[in-house]
């Protein structure tokens, strides 16, 4: 399967420049809104009357109709001549699409209340036949009866109206001529997307999906589940006596809560009642389903513990702490391990066991990071008592998707069946699987509350291979292929305003940069209170306990990445599942991998920052050696006034700012930002670069290739090395001025601070100003080309390099 996507997906390495306007976001103006419109295909009687209509529902999506039909029920179904009985289904047809309910045996009176979608664009007939038949094991099915529908008098429903009512229909002969035994409840109505029953539908373009593949193909909304620090605070033992009292032993406590285990250090005193005093945080979802271990072990041997005792507690009776005052720790009484099994009749030894003193809490006061802070989409405290009001509404429009490239092999041609995800906070969205079509359309709206501005919602596009056996080259044990993802921050959006963009879908493979498509979006945040966003541009990005008792940065990683599996293992048990190669996508669970690529991209963006200031700086330097005297005479002159009126500095420092911000609102970016490949070094990047990049941990490549990145490593290594080595070097240089590692530089510059402080004492400020300024600003003509005598008593101060071995 490997090799036959890469057979798909191969293509020449893109050079630097090529197709670059395909890597552009693209203005899109699609037709927003839901329009009724008077008339239609079908004739007027069956479409609202009265012009266009608009409704704000869904206001983001392009409107799509479909017809709709609801097959409830059916009673007094005539036996089968041959076997006395009927086991009835419904098969609904439309031109040439058919749709069926599952066959029920022996029944006359079944109950099926299933909904069938056939999109108004492919219609190719103007009646709607629904036939009850009578399956049979051997042979053709037998006609019960059908029900036919002239689409002109199809009644349409727009919500927020009440559902339509269904109806018992007469059953006719195959011929229509006259009615038969048998009546059938159905409704039938024209509708759009926004109708509620649209996302349970059977639809006409997924008539090849069966089994279970037809859950796996509908619209879904999960939930995260509800994220808790569990902080276990290993104080002290009582009573622990090792196995083998002829040593001293080395005892620790281990903590584990299903495949997170946490060790404390090994207690220095060794005594029967031990002190360990630390903090194991582990990560947790409600609803709580694992226990807390706590065991109590001897490192006999580097490779050998003995278990002295052990306790398992459930979550549930743990006290959850929302701030920073510490919860009562308890005592508890570990037993011994392997106790109660094979020494049922010993039950008095617990009358003296060890005991373990712990302070145990759930830390509500936390935001569980389970995503990059970098792309961040939801900051709140864990206790819901901690949330703020919602400061903003988020609406999205999913619309469709462009110029996908194929994914799979299907009847022998390139196919691809895609869906969309969006990630916001706790909410995931997921869209329809739209089969096998390289420019599906969704149109699908959904919204979230916004909390902070400053987060970001993930959109990804990705191919289906979990479509029961009718998927060709994927199959139940296949991943859903990555097609690209698009991030948007909502703070570079402009309120009540709508975006309607096509993103261009990005994804680096081990053979290059490749565009797999564009994803069409129309997106638009409503601030609910000026105020409120005012505020909360003011306050900490993270919950108050990240700064009161923040965690270590290993601590965060750890941290995060159990909160991902945890992510993971609970979407991908819901109905259809959200599978794990999806959420670690959407969350990023590579993004501290090692990757030359990326620290080219993060070393030039460090480059662009400085070069604004290295520009300024040769801008000052142009003027001090008088390239144009018009300049250097303007900046005279300001420099004059600032030394004689020196409280203008700072206003007139503000106002320039304000200003270049008001001269800068001309140029103001009109777009939202999207995935830059220069930015990102994607284009150039050597192809070894991104076979390392797509390397396991550990890796699995040969050891000459391992050998010759690990030099590659080795080389850059040594160049960070020599610049960091440098800037120790200046800074030890500062500290030995007056460290007396040189006893005449630093007699020379306690001599010169004497007399320079008794100078600027007798002098005014504004003269020591002017002067120093004008010399630094002389003409070139009394300038030197040799280095000053600062710079050059500075150079020759001592270091400690020479001490380095």
């Amino acid at each position: 399967m490997e090799k036959r996507m890469q057979s798909l997906n191969a293509q020449a390495p893109l050079l630097p420049g090529d197709h670059q306007e395909d890597y552009n976001l693209k203005d899109t103006s699609p037709q927003l809104g839901e329009r009724w419109p008077n008339g239609g295909t079908f004739g007027g009687r069956g479409w609202m009357n009265g012009g266009d209509r608009f409704t704000s529902t869904y206001d983001l999506v392009e409107q799509m109709f479909y017809l709709y039909v609801r097959v409830v029920k059916a009673k007094e179904l005539p036996p089968s001549s041959l076997t006395g009985s009927c086991d009835p289904y419904v098969e609904v047809k439309l031109g040439n699409y058919k749709g069926r309910t599952k066959h029920f045996d022996r029944k006359s009176n079944p109950e099926w209340n299933q909904v069938f979608a056939f999109s108004k664009d492919r219609v190719q007939s103007s009646l709607l036949e629904v036939f009850v038949k009578d399956k049979e094991m051997v042979g053709r099915d037998d006609y019960v009866g059908r029900v036919v529908f002239d689409l002109n008098e199809v009644p349409t429903r727009v919500p927020p109206d009440s559902p339509l009512a269904p109806q018992w229909y007469r059953l006719e002969d195959r011929r229509g001529e006259g009615k038969v035994r048998g009546e059938v409840m159905l409704a039938v109505w024209m509708g759009t997307q926004a109708d509620e029953a649209f996302t349970e539908a059977w639809h006409a373009d997924a008539a090849s999906v069966h089994g279970e593949g037809v859950f796996n193909i509908r619209s879904k909304v999960y939930v995260s589940p509800k994220l808790w620090y569990l902080r276990v605070n290993v104080i002290e033992a009582q009573d622990v006596v090792a196995n083998d009292r002829s040593r001293l032993p080395d005892v620790f406590v281990k903590a584990q809560i299903g495949n997170q285990v946490l060790r404390t250090k090994i207690c220095p005193t060794r005594t029967p009642n031990l002190l360990w005093n630390e903090d194991l945080v582990f990560v947790t979802a409600e609803p709580f389903e694992e226990q807390l271990l706590i065991t109590v072990e001897d490192r006999v041997h580097p490779s050998k513990e003995d278990v002295l005792g052990k306790i398992s507690l459930p979550l549930n009776e743990f006290e959850k702490r929302l701030d920073h005052r510490p919860v009562n720790s308890r005592w508890f009484n570990l037993e011994k391990y392997g106790f109660g099994v094979m020494e049922g009749d010993r039950r008095k030894e617990l009358k003296f066991s060890s005991r373990i003193h712990l302070r145990v809490s759930l830390e509500g006061g936390y935001h569980v990071l389970d995503e990059s802070t970098m792309y961040i989409s939801d900051q709140r405290p864990t206790a819901k008592q901690l949330w703020k009001q919602p400061v903003g509404i988020l609406e999205a429009g999913i619309l469709g998707a462009q110029g996908l490239l194929p994914m799979k092999m299907k009847d022998g041609r390139g196919s691809t069946d895609a869906y969309c995800v969006a990630k916001y906070g706790q909410k995931w969205v997921r869209t329809r699987t739209i089969m096998e079509t390289f420019n599906p359309r969704w149109n699908e709206q959904y919204t979230w509350e916004v909390y902070d501005p400053c987060t970001v919602i993930t959109l990804g596009v990705f191919d289906n291979s979990h479509l029961g056996g009718n998927s060709g080259g994927g199959s139940n044990a296949g991943r859903d292929a990555r097609i690209g993802k698009v991030r948007i921050r909502l703070s570079t959006l402009e309120a009540h305003r709508t975006y309607t963009h096509s993103y261009p879908l990005l994804v680096l493979h081990p053979h290059g940069l490749k565009k797999m498509g564009e994803l069409q979006l129309a997106i638009r945040f409503t601030t609910l209170s000026l105020a409120n966003m005012i505020y909360i541009y003011g306050q900490p990005l993270l919950p108050k306990m990240h700064y009161l008792h923040p965690f270590t940065v290993n601590q965060v990683d750890n941290l995060r990445y159990q909160a991902m599996n945890i992510v993971a293992r609970r979407l991908g048990r819901a109905e259809p599942p959200l599978r794990k190669e999806v959420v670690e996508y959407m969350l990023d669970v590579d993004s501290h991998m090692w990757s030359m690529r990326r620290s080219k991209a993060n070393f030039f963006r460090i480059m662009s920052l400085v070069s604004g200031m290295v520009a300024i700086g040769q801008w000052f330097g142009s003027v001090c050696y008088w390239k144009n005297p018009i300049t250097s005479v303007l900046v005279h002159i300001l420099f004059l006034i600032l030394v004689w009126y020196p409280e203008l500095i700072l206003p007139t420092l503000c106002f320039y700012m304000f200003l270049v911000g008001l001269w800068n609102y001309r140029y103001r970016p009109r777009y939202p930002p999207h995935m830059d490949t220069k930015l990102s070094w994607a284009e150039s990047v050597n192809p070894d670069e991104l076979d390392e990049e797509f390397d396991t941990f550990p890796t699995c490549r040969p050891h000459d290739v391992v050998r010759m990145r690990y030099d590659r490593l080795r080389s850059v290594a040594g160049r960070i090395q020599t610049v960091v080595g440098d800037i120790a070097t200046q800074g030890e240089r500062f500290e030995s001025l007056l460290g007396w590692r040189d006893p005449r530089a630093t007699s020379l510059f306690i001599v010169f601070c004497v007399c320079a402080a008794v100078v600027l004492y007798a002098t005014p400020f504004r003269v020591v100003a002017l002067v120093g300024g004008l010399y630094y600003l002389r003409h070139p003509r009394f300038r030197s080309k040799l280095p000053s005598v600062p710079s050059s008593f500075f150079k020759r101060l001592p270091a400690r390099t020479d001490s380095l071995l």
